[in-house]
């Protein structure tokens, strides 16, 4: 367990602490919040050819849904026959079923580390200890985004923002398809309420937590949502 943590903080905590302080220095205005919408964009920079990777496969695999649909009827009663024809279906297409869980796989340790970082950040006096030898220590560090709102303090405005950019990223990469006039259709039923639940449940994990969590959430959000229009555009 000591062996992971050490793992994590040299990868991971370290990294984006004195990436946060680096930029909060030499960035005209000194504003955190800035600091921070860089420092996002570019980890989604870096991590950009997996996401499109993911979004390319979940476009293809909600498109081929009647596909799925009709194996899963056709042979609803011989599971190993249905198996093989899925996994007959993913080959033709090109995807993996699974790939759209990388990014989330991916950022979750990301959002882990930031968070921590926030937590554990005095923004009167920052740690000297956790700092590189070649970055020099601010002594101080403004908490307030614009001037306006603090990071270290909860924000509805950041959590319901967050909410509704959720809400239409996933709409983005809702298939375009003819409705099924079954009321019973389970697909159906699973898509239209993941779309609503989503988005409010990244408002109901947001509210009570650091604005500077939301500010984070929401531009990587916003920079999904321009990745998934450039991919659809073309």
């Amino acid at each position: 367990m000591e062996f992971l943590n050490v793992i994590f903080q040299t990868i991971l905590y370290r990294p984006i602490f004195n990436a946060l302080v680096l930029l909060y220095q030499y960035l005209p205005g000194h504003d955190f919040g800035i600091s921070i919408i860089i420092l996002t964009c570019i980890a989604r920079l870096l991590l950009y050819p997996s996401t499109l990777k993911s979004i390319k496969s979940q476009k293809i695999l909600q498109e081929i849904q009647p596909k799925i649909k009709e194996i899963q009827i056709k042979f609803k009663n011989n599971k190993e026959a249905q198996g093989r024809e899925m996994m007959e279906l993913y080959k033709k297409e090109k995807i993996n079923p699974l790939s759209g869980c990388l990014p989330v796989l991916i950022q979750l340790p990301i959002l882990i580390a930031l968070f921590l970082v926030l937590k554990n950040l005095s923004l009167d006096h920052v740690d000297s200890n956790i700092l590189y030898s070649f970055i020099s220590n601010p002594g101080e560090i403004n908490p307030l985004f614009l001037g306006v709102i603090n990071l270290t303090q909860k924000s509805s405005l950041l959590a319901i923002l967050s909410g509704i950019f959720q809400f239409f990223q996933s709409k983005m990469m809702t298939p375009k398809i003819k409705l099924s006039k079954d009321k019973n259709d389970f697909s159906q039923m699973m898509q239209k309420q993941m779309l609503y639940f989503f988005p409010f449940f990244t408002i109901l994990i947001l509210w009570e937590l650091p604005s500077a969590i939301g500010l984070y959430w929401l531009t990587t959000t916003l920079f999904s949502i321009g990745q998934q229009y450039l991919f659809l555009k073309s």
